[in-house]
């Protein structure tokens, strides 16, 4: 029973580490896209958005003082008249002391290798000499959180996010319903339908995968760009690139709706043919209700793919700016606010979210289909 318990403890813990390895990158987006440039750039800030603890000073202690403070590697005297600082805000540090205590100190005047602080919580107590090298340790400054919303306002008007929202919500859902009525069909007739050379024909399907992109897309757009010179509206410079292409079949998602249907007993299409159901009615009726795990899952793969498309879109639609979707929005946008990160990460992080919420919405569906897709009967 321990040897068990520990078992899974390790396994446990062994994945909980992995899992947070593996969303580290996206907690430094969500981090970076609330700080503002100022606080990237002081050394030592922590990776949250924070300021540092301001203390400002009163008039509750109007002394003149005299210190030795350590000035370059020498102790020198150093006075200060607390009246004239009546007002000044400065930063609150964490400070090891001789006697092994660490107290939280506002840092007054500093130099090269020792400051002049003040205990905040008794600001009528005479300042003190803190010198590095007499001191075990080293100060720790005090970090508050202090998030910049203003960050995602201000990208969203500069990169016009509701135009390119649009534009890449338009897209992903044209070309899905194109993907699912072309890729169900073609499924539906390698799986239930025989005649000669189907698996030749469906082996010469699924090797198109194995073919680089880069070799079609030279003479794709040059068959675009002779279909805008027809002026029929349809050509480059236009969605209709982009749209008409996923009402052709692609091989990735036949193959996975085809050995999801092959799972499905065909004594159901027997049945259904007694009953005089004809093709296209064992499709509507019988297969594609008992296929809502791998449809889901195909729909889930092609919007979550159209979302990040960015080659197809620059290369359609470089002449049409306004209809540009996020995927391209953000690299203008990158190019525009290089030094601006905060805004880009803020960009990307807006443009997450529709993805993320489609698949924890779709997660049950979505894992169900990817394990009976590969399982075939």
């Amino acid at each position: 029973m321990l040897k068990k318990t520990l078992t899974s403890f390790l396994v446990t813990a062994f994945t909980t580490v992995c899992l947070a390895l593996f969303l580290s990158p996206f907690l430094f987006m969500i981090f970076t896209s609330l700080k503002t440039t100022a606080q990237m750039s002081v050394i030592g800030s922590p990776i949250w958005p924070a300021k540092s603890v301001p203390y400002t000073l009163t008039d509750a202690n109007k002394g003149v003082y005299t210190l030795q403070v350590n000035k370059g590697g020498t102790l020198v005297d150093v006075t200060i008249d607390m009246s004239t600082m009546v007002g000044k805000k400065v930063d609150v540090y964490s400070l090891p002391f001789p006697d092994g205590t660490t107290r939280t100190m506002a840092v007054i005047q500093g130099f090269q290798k020792g400051s002049i602080v003040m205990d905040p919580a008794n600001p009528t107590a005479a300042p003190i000499a803190w010198n590095d090298g007499y001191f075990k340790g080293q100060p720790r400054a005090l970090w508050e959180w202090s998030p910049t919303w203003a960050n995602f306002p201000e990208m969203w008007g500069d990169i016009h996010f509701p135009d390119a929202l649009w534009n890449t919500i338009y897209y992903a859902f044209t070309t899905t319903i194109g993907t699912l009525l072309s890729c169900i069909l073609v499924a539906f007739g390698f799986s239930r339908f025989r005649f000669p050379g189907r698996d030749s024909l469906f082996i010469l399907l699924i090797s198109i995968l194995f073919l680089p992109i880069a070799v079609t897309v030279i003479p794709t757009f040059t068959f675009w760009t002779q279909v805008t010179k027809l002026g029929l509206g349809v050509g480059v410079g236009t969605w209709w690139p982009l749209i008409i292409p996923s009402f052709f079949a692609n091989p990735y998602d036949v193959f996975l709706l085809r050995q999801y249907f092959m799972t499905l007993p065909k004594e159901l299409d027997e049945a259904a043919m007694i009953d005089g159901a004809g093709p296209f009615r064992i499709l509507w009726a019988v297969i594609i209700p008992q296929s809502y795990p791998v449809i889901v899952a195909v729909t889930v793969f092609h919007i979550v793919w159209a979302w990040n498309d960015y080659f197809g879109p620059l290369i359609y639609l470089s002449t049409n700016r306004p209809a540009m979707p996020i995927s391209v929005a953000l690299a203008y946008f990158n190019g525009m606010y290089g030094s601006r990160p905060e805004l880009i990460q803020a960009g990307a992080l807006l443009a997450l979210i529709f993805p993320l919420i489609l698949f924890f919405a779709a997660q049950r569906f979505f894992v169900q289909g990817i394990v009976i897709t590969g399982v075939e009967k």
